[in-house]
């Protein structure tokens, strides 16, 4: 199946991926509703939310500029000495454009 190239191919195109999303999202919800959240089942909970940051961030420290390796290094220091997750992603994005700035 392809669409048309035109504003209203693109407006549907723009509708199938919302409501892909909105049925991900709330399948989710449901079967989690289903499920009882027991100590393993927040260990696996925990542990994915980690896994999805880590395949974030691969791809972009593998592939990116030398501006996203040291955004990460930045943002990855000031989160081991602080804690505070705000403040890494400020100093992350400080890096990478102080960084393209020189």
């Amino acid at each position: 199946m392809s669409l048309a190239l035109t504003p209203a191919g693109a407006l549907i195109a723009i509708l199938i991926m919302a409501g892909v999303t909105y049925l991900a999202r709330i399948g989710g919800v449901m079967v989690m509703a289903r499920v009882p959240i027991g100590p393993k089942v927040e260990r696996f909970i925990n542990a994915m939310a980690g896994s999805v940051l880590v395949a974030v961030i691969v791809p972009m420290a593998a592939q990116g500029d030398w501006a996203a390796r040291m955004a990460l290094v930045a943002t990855l220091g000031v989160m081991l000495a602080t804690r505070k997750p705000l403040a890494a992603i400020t100093a992350g994005i400080a890096t990478a454009a102080l960084w393209r700035l020189f």
